[in-house]
């Protein structure tokens, strides 16, 4: 680790120090989160999936930022696609047990408000299933043609908000590596365990588990980028 590295994580452990340090600090956060979750959900994922962007950075090109980045560009896409992911996660994890409730499993909505047991884990893996083959393959090429797009303009806010060129950036995406890498081994081999355990977790605590789980997205997606 160099003295940078040092430096970012002082800076992560200053700011989580106060919600565990502070009782004021952690009610603060819960009651907001009740009362506004998707503005928190555009914080949680804009805050921590850039930042796992930037983790990949650092693994890949040695550097936390450079020029064209676009630190801030990320972090407002990746707030516009938490909000996504939290409306997709409400939707999967109540039509799911709906449909596995059709298919002869008569228990399948009440088991998830019931302690851990071998049902739970399998409505929850379902949901993750279904979540992650449905939706994260659409997800993650719109992220891709997003991130295209900032790099195209230089990393620039004005840049973002200039007509993206869908057709053009889906034409040149690498469809080879989208595929073998980010759909065929990131999806089934990470993500379908990862909200597996997300949707074990209490309603309020999803969120926030899969936006941290975006810390590692961007990773993944990070490595996808520079893999060849």
């Amino acid at each position: 680790m160099k003295k940078k590295d040092f430096i970012v994580l002082g800076c992560v452990i200053l700011f989580l120090l106060p919600f565990f340090v502070s009782e004021t600090v952690y009610s603060f956060y819960k009651t907001f989160n009740a009362e506004h979750g998707m503005i928190m959900s555009f914080l949680k994922f804009g805050i921590l999936s850039t930042f796992g962007e930037c983790i990949g950075l650092r693994i890949s090109a040695g550097v936390y930022n450079r020029k064209g980045f676009g630190v801030l560009p990320r972090a407002i896409v990746w707030g516009i696609l938490g909000m996504g992911i939290s409306m997709a996660m409400t939707i999967f994890a109540n039509g799911v047990p709906a449909f596995l409730k059709t298919m002869g499993m008569e228990n399948a909505t009440t088991v998830m408000g019931e302690a851990l047991s071998g049902q739970k884990v399998f409505v929850a893996f379902c949901i993750s299933v279904a979540m992650n083959t449905i939706f994260a393959p659409v997800f993650m090429t719109l992220h891709k043609i997003t991130d295209t797009h900032i790099l195209s303009h230089g990393g620039t806010l004005a840049g973002l908000f200039t007509p993206i060129q869908m057709g053009e950036i889906m034409a040149n995406l690498n469809w080879r590596v989208q595929w073998n890498f980010v759909f065929k081994k990131t999806i089934p081999f990470f993500w379908y365990p990862a909200h597996t355990i997300t949707f074990l977790l209490p309603g309020d605590m999803r969120v926030l588990f899969a936006a941290l789980l975006g810390v590692a997205l961007g990773i993944l997606l990070a490595i996808a980028t520079h893999k060849k």
